[in-house]
């Protein structure tokens, strides 16, 4: 009997709730790019951050302001194969993303996809089903590259710069190349299967992560490494609390390691080898955010990030499960973790202007805290990192088109307070020696460890068109460069790119086709120069690289 009231109470719950939920909008996608384009122009909900992806494309149809609907009526990104109140099923956009590096490997922010020279492409496709609150979205990938011999740190260094990369890099998983041949993988990609009730939604999950403000780059999770499991609970719209709304999610997942050597060259002249395997335990993630949007300001938003990472064998208790409940200072954890594990911490803010079409953001974060308030007063840019960026869109005429500019920094590397106090670099730890990284690539901004970037960007919008340019300045490992390389005869030969890119997006009846044509100048490649004894001026190796990049979108 009691079998039969909760296969009645199941039942009821199914087909009393609300249906709103739909499929995500996959994190770096053209149709999320779109979205906030939409949101930029005024047309859609402004009390939606875009801090915590991926959303649910149900919810931002909805979002979409009354005023708009022949923008309502042009969105319809999944094909529904069945659609009833209490069932339905849809098919999801095939995806196929080209890209070729000539000469090294060059890129982030683009998921299961690894850094390599040559040729690679990754395919995605799936459906969507639901009934009542049970939602799955299968949506698998497939990844393929080249993955061809590149003139790597071993051909231009010593033994001794070999064991010092070694030894300062022994505390992350970023190899320099992903195997001796072509690489090949098929993953759950952007799958989730959900259970959702109202505005709350419990996911098991293998989809990217982006938290945060900024559009290049993002501190604490970004898609630059592939999707990892995980179990989330999180909002799937702004949540009123009165005093405004709210967006939330938190999450326990599982991470791994690429178990490659840093660099390609894995031993010295002499036979010695260079690369230790690291702990084969897989590491727990555990994370949580937030972003709050005062209701008597709209369009400001103000969010918090905290996540925890440790060797799975070593988390036993429920505070070890969930330790973003921990304070935050250390004197209040008796100075130190229970278990050998890792944090990282940051504040954001973001605020969105419709009216006049633009908006200004900025991440501070941190990955060692301070001992306690006094200490952090005295040395507030200890272990430090940051974004800040706008973006600004300018009205052409009436006929709905706009030039928008923007521009982001992020600065990693550490501050000159490295001088009497090291922090380390981002990403890396001393205890979990796979850093910050899933599958051998940093969780959060693609520059990597110590990596430095200045972008700005031009561009034409009209809909789905989107034509322009972008530079961009950045800087490898500078912290590594300052311990191990520095200056020679007061003259610089850090590695630093220079790209100049062209962008292009256009839609043509089910295709939406995606572009990218970008050239980089490589200064000082590898930290090399070829100075002749005696001479004062360093003569850097620089090298030219065509990064291409093509992405085509099917929707049925």
């Amino acid at each position: 009997m009691m079998k039969k009231i909760n296969i009645y109470s199941f039942l009821i719950f199914i087909f009393i709730c609300p249906h709103i939920y739909g499929q995500t909008i996959n994190v770096g996608s053209t149709v999320e790019d779109y979205y906030q384009f939409l949101q930029l122009k005024g047309e859609l909900d402004s009390s939606l951050s875009f801090t915590i992806r991926p959303l649910n494309d149900a919810y931002l149809t909805q979002a979409i302001k009354p005023s708009s609907r022949n923008t309502r009526d042009s969105l319809r990104f999944f094909y529904p194969l069945i659609e009833q109140k209490h069932l339905s099923l849809s098919l999801l956009p095939i995806t196929l993303i080209q890209q070729v590096n000539t000469d090294h490997p060059y890129g982030w922010n683009d998921g299961a996809m690894i850094p390599a020279k040559g040729y690679e492409s990754l395919v995605s496709a799936g459906f969507y089903f639901k009934v009542g609150p049970l939602s799955i979205q299968l949506q698998p990938e497939y990844v393929y590259a080249q993955n061809l011999i590149f003139d790597d740190f071993g051909k231009y260094h010593s033994d001794q710069d070999l064991i010092n990369y070694y030894a300062y890099h022994s505390g992350t998983d970023q190899p320099e190349k992903f195997g001796p041949g072509s690489y090949s993988k098929v993953s759950w990609g952007q799958s989730n299967i959900s259970l959702s009730h109202q505005w709350l939604s419990l996911s098991l999950s293998n989809e990217n992560k982006w938290w945060g403000p900024g559009n290049r780059n993002s501190l604490i999770m970004g898609n630059h490494a592939p999707g990892f499991k995980n179990i989330s609970l999180h909002s799937n719209r702004p949540i009123n609390i009165g005093i405004g709304s709210l967006e939330f999610e938190m999450f326990g997942g599982r991470l791994e390691e690429s178990n490659q050597s840093a660099l390609v060259k894995n031993k010295t002249n002499n036979g010695s080898l260079l690369y230790n395997a690291k702990n084969p335990d897989w590491r727990y993630l555990s994370a949580l955010t937030f972003s709050y949007q005062p209701k008597w300001v709209p369009g400001l938003f103000f969010g918090l990030t905290r996540t925890f990472q440790a060797y799975h064998a070593t988390v036993d208790t429920f505070q070890e499960y969930v330790p973003f409940l921990t304070p935050y200072q250390k004197k209040n954890t008796n100075n130190g973790d229970p278990i050998p594990r890792d944090q990282l911490s940051s504040v954001y803010a973001k605020w969105l202007l419709p009216k006049t079409h633009a908006e200004v953001y900025f991440e501070y974060g941190v990955n060692d805290n301070a001992i306690d308030f006094r200490d952090f007063l005295g040395s507030p840019q200890h272990s430090r990192a940051y974004i800040f960026g706008f973006k600004k869109m300018i009205a052409l005429n009436k006929r709905d088109e706009y030039i928008t500019i923007s521009s982001e920094i992020t600065q990693l590397s550490q501050t000159p307070d490295r001088l009497v106090r090291p922090a380390g670099s981002w990403y890396y730890h001393g205890e979990l020696f796979q850093g910050y990284t899933n599958k051998g690539q940093v969780l959060g901004a693609g520059t990597g460890s110590g990596g430095d970037l200045q972008s700005f960007s031009i561009n034409y919008l009209k809909d789905f068109k989107n034509i322009g340019f972008r530079f961009e300045r950045s800087v490898h490992d500078q912290d590594y460069y300052e311990a191990l390389i520095g200056d020679y005869n007061g003259q610089s030969r850090r590695w630093v790119d220079l790209s100049f890119a062209a962008l292009g997006q256009w839609k043509f009846n089910h295709f939406l086709l995606n572009t990218e044509l970008n050239y980089i100048k490589s200064l000082n490649y590898q930290w090399y120069d070829f100075t002749p004894s005696g001479n004062y001026l360093p003569v850097g190796q620089d090298r030219g690289n065509f990064h291409g990049r093509i992405g085509i979108n099917y929707f049925f």
